[in-house]
């Protein structure tokens, strides 16, 4: 017999599995949770979500849609007292990190060949290294050339890191001017427990170790609630491996 789940019912059901999930939760996910019985309509479904969002306007946390799908996260407004629950030292990673994710997002897909002739000097291992163990960068196939180098591009995690839907939403190469201030945390979403901040301009890329394979900073303390499924927006072909030219790196966080 079909039950037909009232609509404040379907609202606290939502909610309560956004606030439960560790990682963002996409629209099938979210109806993956009834019966057959007690399944709402995609048009229920959005339009709760719509509300929580709008229910959101005046507290400290916000509904926020990324690649993978919706979560609740911090505010930037209330991140700087927020932060003060974690006190682990804050991540800090090097120009040379930041300029080959950047050139990966915006570029791909991009060889490690290709980033090198870019930047005129060679891409240290450990930040390829670094990159993929985060789960921003992959491997989304090979350029038929000699040697088959491999094609690297961005992922679903590193939109939902950086707090985009797509990579369209990426900004414009125009309004980045300096590398070393480029923090798309404080720009493109809520302030992150671990800023991408850049060391020094003379430290030499062989000497990056400490800069590129130290211990990341656990998801948790980042300000916006993730909750992700597998699926990336479409773009042009495979939403994960596609290359934009006007796609690079700027996070996310969740609360």
């Amino acid at each position: 017999m079909y039950k037909m789940i009232e609509f404040p019912q379907l609202k606290r059901i939502v909610e309560a599995a956004l606030l439960a999930a560790a990682q963002p939760l996409s629209l099938p996910q979210l109806l993956a949770l009834f019966s057959e019985t007690e399944m709402p309509s995609h048009d229920d479904l959005a339009r709760a979500l719509e509300e929580l969002g709008r229910d959101c306007a005046e507290r400290g946390v916000e509904l926020r849609e990324v690649a993978s799908g919706f979560r609740y996260q911090i505010r930037e407004d209330v991140h700087v007292w927020v932060a003060r629950l974690w006190t682990e030292r804050q991540t800090k990673y090097s120009r040379a990190l930041l300029e080959t994710l950047a050139l990966i997002g915006y570029r791909q897909p991009i060889t490690r060949g290709e980033i090198e002739q870019i930047r005129g000097v060679a891409v240290s291992t450990n930040i390829i290294k670094t990159l993929e163990e985060r789960e921003w960068v992959r491997v989304v196939g090979y350029r038929d050339v000699p040697g088959k180098p491999a094609l690297f591009g961005t992922t679903r995690m590193f939109l939902d890191y950086f707090n985009l839907k797509s990579l369209d939403e990426l900004p414009a190469l125009s309004e980045i001017r300096d590398i070393e201030e480029f923090d798309p945390q404080l720009t493109l979403g809520p302030v992150a427990m671990s800023p991408l901040d850049s060391e020094d301009d003379n430290v030499a890329e062989e000497n990056m170790d400490d800069a590129t394979s130290s211990p990341l900073q656990d998801d948790a303390h980042d300000p916006a609630v993730t909750v992700a499924s597998d699926s990336l927006p479409a773009l042009d072909g495979d939403p994960e491996t596609t290359a934009a030219s006007h796609a690079d790196a700027a996070p996310e966080h969740t609360a």
